[in-house]
């Protein structure tokens, strides 16, 4: 009997996973839980790098490369490079889904954690403007490019593959695993950051002390490698992504034949991703800036915020199984636009505004964002399914997050904390617009 009509014996979910792994001709299997410790581990490890560039913006970047700058126009210049992956993310999925074509999964993913690792260290040894001058900031433009195009090369798979193996009523659950990767890779930057501030001098930090994250942040890149390729290359691992249909196509095809779905997977998912910044990496520069809070401080509290939000983001997967993950990222999108209007009133307040903005933002992201990644997916084919899912991932980040902290700081030291406000509002207007618009292609299309 075929992998086919023998896995369409089982019901859907992970019993058909686990009898598919079971005729393997290969002593090397493949779990339910490998996958989903492979997913945590890729993802954490991803963010742990976002973070670490995106808190050294904030505390070391205007200092070291940008020194001519007053601070706010500093962080400003910081925040500009911070956007800059974002914008050749998606160059670097349509390179990766090239490359998987021509020579494979394990050699895509391979080549882009090289690269991304590579990217990363050679941040770690950056000199100073006062020492290299512009071949300082130009250098860091560069690897920052080079860490985007890394990010979108790295797409494996792994979270369709484990949303598509899990029944309709379980879908929330696994859907929320690999956003998990969020808060836990920000604990562990923002933890690294504070435990080196609140140690050294500040002459110390800005000299050396800011590198060693960096250095975290590529070994975490070799583990994470490591942990991933022991299941993209597996033949087990590629049954079931054949079996699932879950292969590169050119992107230029996927934005041809189903772009719209493309667009408004982006768009279903904006107030998380909006809020992904506006919680994490704004605020640390407008308190920095603005209010007598420490740094150390700021830094615990968000710690704590995110520990509350690997929670929410547990509890997202129990509540989207029960009400759907369209409802409750609808519902969300209503709750972060209520968020957003107590937001001036929270962070123009003294230091316990600034610690409910924070608290109260991680959990609202924790309960959004752990729907939003694949919510609409399901619109694609299933031949642009495993490119579709990549694409809309990458232009959420670009057009939600990738300048939010840049906007909102330049924005608000113009006009108030009230541009926070405008910025998370036009983000939960484009949800539920996606959503509702979402809604009305399946009741046509049933």
């Amino acid at each position: 009997m075929s992998s086919h009509a023998a896995a369409a014996q089982h019901p859907r979910g992970f019993p058909e996973l686990e009898s598919a792994l079971s005729r393997a001709d290969t002593h090397e299997e493949v779990s339910s839980g490998d996958i989903a410790v492979g997913v945590i581990i890729g993802r954490s490890s991803e963010y742990f790098d976002f973070f670490v560039f995106g808190i050294a913006c904030v505390l070391v970047f205007p200092a070291l490369l940008f020194p001519f700058l007053p601070p706010l126009q500093g962080t400003l210049a910081a925040f500009g490079l911070l956007a800059a992956a974002f914008i050749t993310r998606p160059v670097g999925t349509a390179l990766g889904m090239a490359v998987q074509r021509r020579w494979g999964r394990g050699t895509k993913l391979t080549l882009a954690l090289f690269v991304l690792g590579s990217c990363t260290v050679g941040m770690a040894f950056m000199p100073a403007y006062a020492t290299a001058g512009k071949l300082a900031i130009v250098t860091m433009l560069a690897l920052r490019l080079g860490q985007g195009l890394a990010l979108g090369g790295a797409w494996d798979g792994l979270p369709s593959l484990l949303a598509m193996s899990a029944s309709p009523g379980r879908r929330g659950w696994y859907a929320m695993i690999g956003q998990l990767g969020a808060p836990l890779g920000f604990i562990t930057a923002a933890g690294l950051f504070a435990y080196l501030h609140s140690q050294l001098t500040t002459d110390d930090f800005l000299s050396w002390g800011w590198r060693y994250p960096f250095f975290v942040a590529f070994a975490a890149n070799v583990v994470a490698l490591f942990a991933r390729l022991r299941l993209v290359v597996g033949q087990d691992y590629t049954r079931l992504m054949d079996e699932s249909e879950l292969q590169p196509v050119p992107v230029t095809e996927v934005l041809r034949h189903e772009g719209g779905h493309v667009f408004l997977g982006a768009f279903a998912a904006l107030a998380s991703f909006a809020l992904f910044h506006l919680v994490t990496v704004f605020p640390l520069s407008w308190i920095t800036l603005n209010a007598q809070q420490s740094i150390n401080e700021v830094l615990i509290v968000q710690i704590f915020g995110a520990i509350l939000a690997c929670v929410a983001v547990i509890v997202s997967g129990w509540l989207a199984d029960r009400v759907g993950r369209r409802t409750l990222l609808g519902s969300m999108a209503v709750l972060i636009g209520v968020f957003s209007l107590a937001a001036p009133w929270l962070l123009s307040g003294a230091d316990g505004g600034n610690t409910l903005f924070l608290l109260i933002g991680f959990v609202l992201l924790g309960l959004s964002y752990g729907q939003a990644s694949g919510t609409v997916t399901s619109n694609f084919s299933a031949l642009y399914r495993y490119t579709g899912a990549a694409l809309s991932t990458d232009l959420a980040w670009l057009i939600g997050a990738a300048f939010a902290p840049l906007v909102a700081l330049a924005l608000s030291a113009r006009f108030g904390v009230v541009a926070v406000s405008a910025y998370l509002l036009s983000g939960v207007i484009c949800t539920l617009l996606a959503l509702r618009i979402n809604r009305r292609i399946e009741q046509q299309g049933s």
